[in-house]
């Protein structure tokens, strides 16, 4: 499952990244690991984008960053 797809309110954990070269880059530089717990804050009417909060703040990510980062549902 991948970050786009968790509905306002859901947690889950950070699996892989599956974006390359420098935006995994930027993604990481922004908290985006392996191993972080994220949850969706809000999604943008259109879907896009996408508010999540990780490491203890708010971050907005483009639907399609947040399509290719995996992640498992926690309950």
């Amino acid at each position: 499952m991948n970050l786009a797809v968790l509905k306002p309110g859901q947690k889950g954990r950070i699996v892989s990244i599956g974006a390359i070269g420098p935006l995994k880059r930027r993604l990481m530089d922004m908290g985006v690991l392996v191993g972080e717990e994220v949850k969706v804050v809000k999604v943008a009417p259109m879907g896009d984008p996408i508010e999540v909060y990780i490491k203890s703040y708010n971050l907005s990510l483009r639907k399609n960053e947040a399509e290719g980062i995996a992640v498992e549902v926690l309950a």
